[in-house]
């Protein structure tokens, strides 16, 4: 699809209030730059294209004009089939990335087959200057590696980041919160000792409590452990 069709369709898909609701919620992002495009409408458009087979164009042309070409673009990625080409793919767009909406729906299907290659890239992308790529990173391992395959070593890997970054910090704290509802035993120890920074120890705390997958009991521990 060229450009200027592609954006022709997705103006036409436009949802005022919608978009002044985005604007709001995903700051990093120029107000100019979000047309106003619903998600269901995204992932239809990203299955079309993908199925079209029409797409190489698209993932070349770095940067896009819209917040709505990257989503589109991280919803394309997450349908494809051929995990070389994912992968590849995804290292090229990484640096492109420029909000946490964009970085948290990019969540390739074919990954859940190819779990060492992942893995491989996740510490890779937490060691990044880049802000989203380190979010992503941190996400894939919260997706992916807190249940069948979890392994202490990656709360000990996420513990160790340091960043001014707000939304760095804020996944980290997510992490946090989503292993203790699954790990609880083996993440505690990151709470009580202290392991974390002060803003994302806290946040960690506030989230685990807000959770409905943590018990009465751990909540009531869990809060004796903020730091003031």
């Amino acid at each position: 699809m060229k450009k200027t069709d592609l954006h022709k369709e997705l103006k036409k898909l436009q949802d005022e209030k919608y978009r002044d609701m985005q604007v709001k919620i995903i700051p990093t992002v120029k107000p100019e730059s979000i047309i106003g495009v619903r998600t269901p409408e995204l992932k239809a458009m990203a299955k079309e294209i993908l199925k079209s087979g029409d797409y190489k164009d698209f993932l070349n042309d770095l940067p896009h004009k819209y917040f709505e070409e990257n989503q589109l673009h991280a919803f394309i990625l997450s349908g494809m089939k051929d995990a070389d080409e994912c992968f590849e793919e995804l290292e090229k767009f990484l640096p492109y990335v420029d909000n946490w909406a964009t970085c948290d729906q990019m969540s390739p299907k074919i990954f859940k087959k190819h779990k060492d290659e992942l893995l491989k890239r996740v510490k890779e992308w937490i060691k990044s200057d880049e802000t989203y790529t380190v979010r992503f990173g941190v996400g894939m391992l919260m997706e992916h590696f807190l249940d069948d395959d979890y392994d202490v070593k990656y709360p000990e890997m996420v513990s160790k980041l340091r960043s001014d970054e707000y939304y760095v910090n804020m996944m980290i704290a997510w992490y946090f919160a989503t292993a203790l509802a699954k790990q609880y035993d083996t993440i505690i120890p990151y709470i009580e000792k202290k392991k974390l920074d002060k803003w994302t120890h806290n946040k960690a705390i506030q989230k685990s409590v807000e959770s409905y997958r943590i018990t009465d009991e751990q909540k009531a521990y869990l809060k004796t452990l903020k730091i003031k």
